[in-house]
């Protein structure tokens, strides 16, 4: 048997299917004997797997690992599991141990790192530990050999999802995933493609990758979200896909193939992108549901954009939130403020273009990170290679310290001064209040217009410090806070 294990990553609220495991499920369904196990519905996950390793024949226990709270419920997992069995293998796949595959490495309880898309590097490995076939040639690939030393295989080229086989969505208990939100009652999530073809120096993600992003066919998105509607259902999603527009053919037929299910949906897509379509292109997505879009402005300087290698520019992100209030769609912008170079000029002029957003669309939602560096191949955004030292083991990006760095929430890094993170939380606490989120769908009517009137001055007279009101009835009403999903 096979353990496909998704640890506990956000509140039960927020939970969605656990999309990582359900994808390696697919591909061993009607081939080898499997369990999901979800933290994020498991009470005791840890015991669960202890009961499986007990009572079945369990050859590996496969693990997605996110960075941040889920990393941390790995952490606490494996290393009880590894002392209970300590010669079951434990396989580490997903967002940090594609990154950190060194750090995953260095702990006792993990044995081999998936990285990368894993479906095809799963299935070899699990011939290789049965003794089918060598470590050495399995493509995105990473153990430890016979002396303990860390071996690192060549990269594994990315397929098409169409390659592979649809989620076994009955393997799991879909009702409990189909949460209600903003966009619906019964909302799902799907991933419709895989990978990001563009360069931001400040994103991970082209580290695992790659520049290129490889999506499904528009057929099959319409299909399975057909199937969970008329299954169970669902009658809404969320696509957590890095840029779900990309060719304007594709997004054209999808539009049109999604328009008869009914959702409403939320997606991300480049600004850039956005720009380029058509409004004949831009009315078809509306009519097809959608309801908001993530844009990733990062930053309201042009200097900074071009540092960040965004390929963007200040001026296409005001053109994208004037021209979408034309179409009824939100526009939720994203910053990552505190470029390392000159972190105060970055916030003082992204501040101000965040209030000029705000003055052509007060429907835009604002999400602002502090920035956090990712390693990368090459030298990473602000080259800041010397300035931060990374943990080398799982239990050390389990502390405090390094989560709040994981989260953005208290990055501490050399280059802010904490007189301007203190301006950027304040700015955001303001600016938050001022406008709260439409997608609080739990807060009273009434609490939306008492933070607006406790900010209304604040905002407009520009004074941000010292917001303690403003922190007090957000902490009382507990609004959404959608960046803070898993805390």
């Amino acid at each position: 048997m096979i353990i496909l294990f998704n640890p506990r990553a956000t509140k039960p609220r927020n939970r969605r299917f656990p999309l990582s495991v359900m994808a390696l499920a697919a591909v061993l369904e009607g081939h080898e004997e499997y369990e999901i196990v979800d933290g994020n519905l498991d009470e005791n996950p840890t015991q669960t797997i202890l009961n499986l390793v007990r009572e079945k024949n369990v050859e590996i226990l496969g693990v997605s690992v996110m960075p941040g709270p889920q990393m941390v419920a790995a952490v606490n997992s494996c290393r009880e599991i590894r002392k209970v069995y300590p010669k079951l293998p434990i396989v580490w796949g997903g967002y940090f141990p594609s990154i950190y595959s060194d750090s995953a490495l260095n702990a006792p309880y993990v044995d081999y790192v998936v990285r990368g898309q894993g479906e095809q590097t799963l299935l070899e490995l699990i011939d290789a530990i049965r003794g089918n076939r060598k470590f050495e040639g399995i493509l995105g690939l990473s153990y430890k050999d016979v002396f303990g030393l860390h071996r690192h295989n060549p990269e594994r080229l990315m397929q098409n999802p169409d390659v592979f086989p649809w989620s076994p969505f009955h393997r799991v208990p879909v009702g409990r995933y189909l949460r209600p939100s903003f966009f619906g009652k019964r909302t799902t999530a799907h991933h419709a493609s895989i990978g990001c073809p563009f360069r931001c120096s400040f994103c991970g993600v082209h580290a695992i990758y790659g520049n290129r992003e490889l999506a499904e066919s528009p057929a099959r998105t319409e299909a399975i979200l057909r199937h969970l509607k008329e299954q169970y259902g669902a009658d809404s999603v969320q696509f957590y896909d890095m840029n779900f527009f990309l060719k304007e053919s594709h997004a054209r037929e999808l539009a049109e193939r999604m328009e008869p299910l009914g959702f409403h949906w939320w997606c991300e897509a480049r600004i850039d992108t956005f720009n380029r379509y058509s409004d004949a292109t831009l009315e078809a997505v509306r009519r097809a549901g959608c309801t908001m879009i993530f844009f990733g402005a990062e930053s309201g300087s042009d200097w900074v954009l071009k540092e960040m290698q965004k390929d963007i520019t200040t001026e296409q992100t005001l053109a994208v939130a004037k021209r979408i209030r034309q179409f009824g769609i939100i526009p939720e912008f994203s910053f990552v403020i505190g470029n390392p170079r000159d972190p105060e000029r970055d916030t003082r002029e992204t501040l101000e273009f965040i209030r000029k957003i705000k003055r052509l669309n007060r429907q835009s939602e604002i999400i602002i990170y502090h920035y956090t560096p990712v390693p990368q191949r090459t030298s990473m955004y602000g080259n800041i290679d010397n300035q931060v030292t990374f943990p080398t083991t799982p239990d050390e990006w389990a502390t405090k310290k390094w989560l709040d760095f994981t989260l953005r929430i208290d990055p501490n890094t050399p280059w802010l001064k904490r007189k301007t993170k203190n301006l950027i939380d304040n700015f955001e606490v303001v600016v938050n209040a001022r406008w709260p989120t439409v997608q609080d769908i739990r807060a009273p009517w009434w609490s939306r217009i008492l933070l607006k009137m406790l900010s209304a001055w604040r905002y407009a007279a520009r004074i941000y410090a010292f917001p303690k009101e403003l922190r007090w009835a957000q902490n009382f009403i507990s609004l959404r806070k959608p960046k803070h999903e898993s805390l």
